[in-house]
């Protein structure tokens, strides 16, 4: 069984290296704290778009967490 792999993408329209990483950390930790609830083996890409930059944490959570439902909820069902 393999572990879900997440990927993030933070190009440079979102800031300086400064702003970048700080939506990087937050996103990662936001992940870091959802990973038990996703299914083995899906692999995530997150991109940030610019308005991250000025999002908080709380914000950068919800957003993400709806995404996330909405891709797992699309995601095909594979019968064992």
């Amino acid at each position: 069984m393999d572990a879900p792999s997440v990927g993030f993408v933070v190009s440079k329209a979102v800031g300086n290296a400064v702003v970048r990483n700080r939506v990087k950390r937050r996103l990662r930790a936001i992940v870091a704290d959802r990973m038990p609830d996703l299914p083995a083996g899906v692999l995530i890409v997150v991109r940030a778009l610019p308005e991250a930059a000025a999002a908080d944490y709380a914000r950068l959570d919800a957003d993400l967490g709806s995404c996330l439902r909405r891709a797992l909820a699309r995601r095909p069902q594979v019968s064992p």
